[in-house]
C-alpha cells in the first residue's frame, strides 16, 4: 500500500468510527452529538470542552495538497484544505475541495470530476432550479470524493468583461448574481457539504488582485455588489464566506472591521465563519479582531501562519480575548453542525459520473445564448446536409477556463499539453467532442483543424454549413488587455464566411468578444465554457433538439471605449507591467452593466437579457399589483406564437420616484409548447425598489411612484405599468 494510500484509508477509518458512533446512543462525554439541540447550542457545549490548543487548531486550515515548502498532510485527501479530525470529540476532519464548477481535485477514488459549465452559462438560464441542480450535482461528487466543505458560491458582478474570473460568477445584476448563487449554494447543502460564498467584497478583477484597493462610495457599494452578497447569503444561507484578497477603500478584506463584524455578521447576523482566501492574510490579532474565523493554508501562501503562533502570542498578552476566540471556532462547528457534516462525516465512494455528465449537458443546453440567428439558418436540417465543423480542437472537446476552479475530466484531458502548462494553467479541454455528437444529427460531418484558413475556406466551400468553433481562454490570476480573439481567429472566420455564407460560429469564451465579421455570419451562438456535457449539448442545440433559451448575464459591448475604464493596468498573462493600486469603482458606482450603458445612453452590441430562440413569443395584459404585504408582483400572459415549443424570460425593470437608471426587480422563465400561453405572476424583490438610507443604516422604499417595464431585455420593453408605494423598510429574506 502506498503512502497516500494509507493516508487516505487512515481518514476513513477515522470518518467511518465517527459515522458510527454519531448515530449510536450519544456518549456522555459527546453531549453536543444530541441531535435534538440547535446547531448553535451543540456547537457552545463543544467549543466548553475544548482545549485552547484545539480551538487554535480548528481557526487554522492546511493547504491539503502537496506543495514546494510541504508534503501532504497526512490524512488529508488532496484538496485545498484540511483540519485534522479531533477524535477525543468526536468531530471528523475538515477536507476542502475547490470549487465553483467542480471537484478540482480527485480524492477518495483518485480519479477526475464532472465539470458544469462556466458559471454564465448557469447565470444565462435565468432559471434558479439550474442553479440548484448543478450545485446539488457538485455537491455530490465532493461528498462522494470525501469532502465536506466545498469553496463554491462566486458572486462577485462583472464590472469588466476582461475579469479573467468572470467565467466562475454570475453576471452584473445583483438580484440575478444573488439569486443564482443562493440556489446553487442550496443545493450543494443539501448533500451536507458546506458552501463558501465568496469572495467578499468587491473582487471585480484579477491584475494586481493581492494589493490593488477597491475604492467606491460605501453607498454604491450597497446598491451592487454587497447587495448581491446580501441576497446570496439571506436566499441561500451559506455555512462560510470567504474574503477576498483586494482591498477596499484602502483595507484588506480580510482585516475589515466594517465588511465583516459591522455589515456581514451584524446588520445582516450572518451566524457561519468567514474563511480566508489563500495568501488572503496579512495579520493576526487585527485581522481576527476584524472579524476573519479561519485563516486558510497560511503555512504555503501567507507570510506566515497568523492564526497560530502570533495569533496566540496576542492571545496570551490580552491583545485578543478569550471570547473572540470562542466565537470564531462556535461559528465554524455551527456551520458544520447546521449542514450536516458532523452528523454525516463523509466516507468517500464512487460519484455518479454519467448521470452527473448529463446535469452539466442539461446545464449549458439551458444557458447557451443564441446571439444572431439570419434567415433562420438554425436549427441546422439533419437529413441531406452537410457540415464541415472547423477549428477549436472540436474533434476532441471543448475548452475549459483557468486556475483554481479547472476540473480535471474524470475520462482525462483529450488535448494535453497546451501552453501554459503552468499556473493559472494547464489549459484543458473537456471530453465532449461537438463533432462526435454533429455527426449523430448531420448526414456528413468532416472536421478542418482551423489553422490555415485558406484550407479551412476550401472546406467550407464544399459543404452546405460550415460550423466554425472560436476560443479565448481566459484564468484566474490575469485580466485580459482586450476584448479582440486570440491567434489569427478572426481571419479565419473570415475567411470561411466568404467561402459560405451559411457559417454558424460557435464562441467558448470567458464573456463578451469583438467579432468585427457579426453581420456576415449567418448565426452565432454563446457556448461559454461548455463543461463536461458540452459538445453533446451545443451538437443538440444547433440541430433543434432543444430550442436555446438563455439570456444575457451581462452586457455585450461592441469594443473596449463602452466600458467605464478604457485599460486595465498590468492586464495580460505574464505582463510585466506593475498592476494599478487602486481602481475607481466611483466611475459607475452602482450603475453596473445595462445601468451604466443607461446612464450614459449608450446602445451595446447585445443587452444584458438579450436572446434569442427556435419560436417566437408575445404579451399581453401586463399589469402590477400588491399582494397581501405591500410587496409589488407583476402579471403578465405570455404567448408561444411560433411552432416549435421553447422558453422565454419576461424580465421586469423599475424606476423609483427619484427617478436614476432602471434596475431588474423580477423575472420568470417561461416554457411552452406551440400556441401555448400561460398567466405568469412575478414576485419583484423589495431590495430592487429600495434605496439605501445611510443615515438610518436600512433599505428604505420611499413613497411614490414606481414605473415598472416588461422587456425581452435590459433595453427591449413590451409594456409599462405604474404602481403607488408607501414608505417601507425591507430587509433580505430566504424565500
Amino acid at each position: 500500500m502506498t503512502a497516500d494510500a494509507r493516508r487516505t484509508a487512515l481518514a476513513f477509518a477515522i470518518t467511518a468510527g465517527l459515522a458510527a458512533s454519531a448515530s449510536a446512543a450519544t456518549p456522555p462525554a459527546h453531549p453536543w452529538m444530541d441531535r435534538t439541540l440547535s446547531a448553535d447550542r451543540r456547537a457552545e457545549l463543544v467549543v466548553a470542552a475544548m482545549t485552547d490548543d484545539e480551538k487554535f487548531r480548528l481557526i487554522r486550515a492546511d493547504f491539503g495538497q502537496k506543495s514546494e515548502k510541504l508534503p501532504q498532510p497526512e490524512g488529508a485527501l488532496g484538496g485545498a484544505g484540511y483540519v485534522p479530525a479531533m477524535p477525543r470529540l468526536g468531530l471528523p476532519a475538515i477536507q476542502e475541495t475547490d470549487a465553483s464548477l467542480g471537484v478540482t481535485r480527485t480524492g477518495s477514488d483518485g480519479k477526475g470530476a464532472i465539470s458544469l459549465p462556466a458559471g454564465l452559462a448557469t447565470a444565462a438560464s435565468f432559471d434558479p432550479a439550474v442553479a440548484h441542480a448543478g450545485g446539488r450535482m457538485i455537491g455530490g461528487e465532493a461528498r462522494g470524493k470525501g469532502y465536506g466543505v466545498m469553496l463554491v458560491g462566486g458572486v462577485n458582478l462583472t464590472r469588466d468583461p476582461r475579469n479573467g474570473r468572470n467565467f466562475e460568477y454570475a453576471g452584473e445584476d445583483a438580484l440575478l448574481a444573488g439569486t443564482m448563487a443562493a440556489a446553487a449554494v442550496k443545493g450543494v447543502q443539501e448533500r451536507h457539504v458546506v458552501a463558501t460564498v465568496k469572495h467578499f467584497a468587491i473582487n471585480d478583477l484579477e491584475s494586481g488582485r493581492n494589493t490593488l484597493s477597491s475604492d467606491i462610495d460605501p453607498v454604491a457599494l450597497r446598491e451592487s455588489d454587497l447587495l448581491a452578497f446580501e441576497l446570496a447569503i439571506a436566499k441561500g444561507d451559506p455555512g462560510s464566506v470567504m474574503s477576498a484578497y483586494n482591498k477596499v477603500n484602502g483595507i484588506y478584506s480580510g482585516e475589515h472591521d466594517w465588511l465583516l463584524n459591522q455589515v456581514l455578521k451584524g446588520e445582516w447576523g450572518y451566524k457561519g465563519f468567514v474563511m480566508s482566501d489563500w495568501g488572503g492574510v496579512h495579520s493576526a490579532a487585527k485581522a481576527a479582531m476584524a472579524g476573519l474565523d479561519q485563516e486558510s493554508a497560511g503555512e504555503v501562501f501567507d507570510k506566515e501562519v497568523f492564526f497560530d503562533k502570533p495569533l496566540r502570542e496576542a492571545y496570551a498578552k490580552g491583545e485578543f480575548p478569550k471570547a473572540r476566540l470562542d466565537d470564531m471556532v462556535k461559528r465554524i462547528l455551527r456551520s458544520l453542525f447546521a449542514h450536516g457534516v458532523i452528523d454525516d462525516p463523509v466516507t468517500g465512494g464512487k460519484p455518479p459520473y454519467a448521470a452527473d455528465r448529463v446535469v452539466a449537458r442539461d446545464t449549458l443546453e439551458a444557458g447557451a445564448v443564441l446571439l444572431r440567428n439570419e434567415k433562420s439558418l438554425l436549427p441546422l436540417g439533419g437529413k441531406g446536409q452537410s457540415v464541415v465543423v472547423i477549428g477549436a480542437h472540436a474533434d476532441k472537446g471543448v475548452l475549459a477556463g483557468g486556475g483554481s476552479s479547472l476540473v480535471t475530466d474524470e475520462a482525462g484531458d483529450p488535448v494535453p499539453g497546451l501552453e501554459p502548462t503552468g499556473w493559472p494553467g494547464p489549459m484543458r479541454y473537456h471530453p465532449s467532442a461537438p463533432l462526435d455528437y454533429i455527426r449523430k444529427f448531420a448526414s456528413k460531418a468532416s472536421f478542418d483543424p482551423g489553422t490555415d484558413p485558406a484550407a479551412a475556406a476550401k472546406a467550407a466551400a464544399a459543404a452546405d454549413v460550415a460550423v466554425v468553433f472560436v476560443t479565448k481562454w481566459a484564468a484566474e490570476s490575469f485580466d485580459t488587455p482586450d476584448l479582440a480573439l486570440p491567434d489569427n481567429q478572426d481571419a479565419l472566420v473570415e475567411a470561411v464566411v466568404k467561402a459560405n455564407p451559411h457559417t454558424v460560429v460557435v464562441l467558448e469564451t470567458n464573456g463578451p468578444v469583438k467579432m468585427p465579421w457579426l453581420d456576415r455570419v449567418g448565426a452565432v451562438m454563446q457556448a461559454w465554457y461548455p463543461g463536461s456535457g458540452g459538445g453533446e449539448a451545443i451538437a443538440r442545440l444547433l440541430y433543434g433538439k432543444t430550442a436555446p433559451s438563455g439570456r444575457l448575464p451581462l452586457s455585450w459591448p461592441r469594443d473596449e471605449s463602452e466600458l467605464p475604464r478604457l485599460t486595465i493596468q498590468g492586464a495580460g498573462l505574464y505582463s510585466k507591467e506593475k498592476p494599478a493600486d487602486n481602481v475607481d469603482y466611483n466611475i459607475e458606482g452602482a450603475d453596473v452593466g445595462y445601468r451604466w450603458y443607461e446612464k450614459k445612453h449608450l446602445k451595446p452590441l447585445f443587452a444584458f437579457g438579450y436572446g434569442l430562440t427556435y419560436t417566437s413569443f408575445a404579451y399581453s395584459d401586463f399589469s402590477v399589483d400588491k399582494d397581501a404585504k405591500g410587496h409589488p408582483v407583476a402579471h403578465v400572459t405570455v404567448k408561444n406564437t411560433g411552432k416549435v415549443a421553447g422558453a422565454d424570460v419576461p424580465q421586469i425593470y423599475v424606476t423609483g420616484p427619484s427617478g436614476g437608471t432602471r434596475r431588474l426587480a423580477g423575472w420568470s422563465k417561461v416554457d411552452l409548447g406551440p400556441g401555448a400561453s400561460r398567466r405568469v405572476d412575478i414576485p419583484l424583490e423589495p431590495l430592487t425598489l429600495a434605496r439605501w438610507d445611510d443615515a438610518g443604516k436600512r433599505w428604505r422604499i420611499a413613497a411614490g411612484q414606481y414605473a415598472f417595464k416588461l422587456g425581452h431585455s435590459a433595453d427591449d420593453f413590451a409594456a409599462d405599468a405604474h404602481v403607488d408605494l408607501t414608505e417601507a423598510f425591507p430587509t433580505a429574506k430566504a424565500p
